[in-house]
């Protein structure tokens, strides 16, 4: 098992495809080394989780028959690493030729591994592929940024475009137009966030603008999230604040960090393009 700089990671390099049970394929990276760029304070200014949803998860019975199923994990946000995401595939791969008794046998070696890897305790839900999964569902309550009909030319992180307005509110508002790119590989990463808060309202065009910037930026899912929420913080002073982004799915899986110095759990419903 790998650990800590992002260029020993199996991350944009060609790899050999084992389909034989191996948790030593998991790269961890450790949180700290973007926390520490983001000047965050030791005791974290929020709580929340990275939700991964996997929907290549297949694995063999004892008599040879093909499992497949969508795992969820729930990776929790003081744990101090976050697995890179090309090895989580790869690792999930390995079940694909592995024989087990179990889905809960299943479940109790990815809780292991997972745990093991990030630090944390990692909670694992799983469907059978058959069973009723979760529906498609929209973010309700909530203001859509991208009506607004404005000129953009800065494609480039710039917090420049935050401000508050002089009115108390509590809202939620989202963008579908969140894009960054792979810290790594520099393949765009496409996303929805959701921005829930209390305090002076944020001016909606800058925020947009803002949230548009990351169009050209290169760093993680979970590390764009606290970016984002730092930002936000520090330049509107919110009394209350959440963010959280539903990426779209790349290999198989889909990454869904949520901070928040308010809400314990967030709902989070799976959308469209998921």
């Amino acid at each position: 098992m790998g650990q800590g700089h992002v260029e020993l990671s199996p991350l944009g390099k060609n790899v050999v495809y084992c389909s034989q049970y191996n948790p030593g394929l998991l790269f961890p990276i450790a949180r700290k080394l973007k926390r520490d760029e983001l000047a965050m304070p030791e005791l974290l200014p929020f709580r929340g989780a990275d939700i991964w949803t996997a929907y290549e998860l297949s694995w063999l019975n004892l008599k040879g028959k093909p499992m497949v199923a969508v795992g969820e994990f729930e990776f929790p946000v003081d744990s101090p690493n976050i697995i890179e995401s090309k090895s989580f595939k790869l690792y999930l791969n390995s079940f694909n030729g592995s024989r087990f008794a179990s889905q809960t046998e299943v479940i109790e070696y990815l809780t292991r591994d997972l745990s093991a890897a990030s630090g944390g305790k990692v909670k694992v839900k799983m469907k059978l592929v058959g069973e009723p999964q979760a529906l498609v569902g929209e973010i309700e309550d909530a203001f859509c940024l991208d009506h607004q009909d404005i000129e953009i030319h800065d494609y480039q992180l710039n917090t420049d475009y935050l401000s508050t307005l002089d009115k108390e509110v509590e809202q939620t508002v989202y963008s579908n137009l969140l894009k960054s790119n792979c810290l790594v590989t520099g393949q765009p990463d496409w996303g929805t966030v959701v921005i829930s808060y209390r305090g002076k309202q944020i001016e909606p065009t800058g925020l947009l603008r803002y949230i548009v910037s990351y169009r050209e930026h290169m760093e993680f899912h979970e590390q764009c999230v606290e970016r984002i929420f730092m930002d936000l913080q520090r330049h509107c002073q919110p009394e209350a604040l959440t963010v959280y982004a539903r990426y779209v799915r790349r290999g198989g899986l889909d990454i869904n960090p949520y901070r928040s110095n308010f809400q314990p759990h967030v709902k989070m419903p799976r959308l469209v393009r998921q």
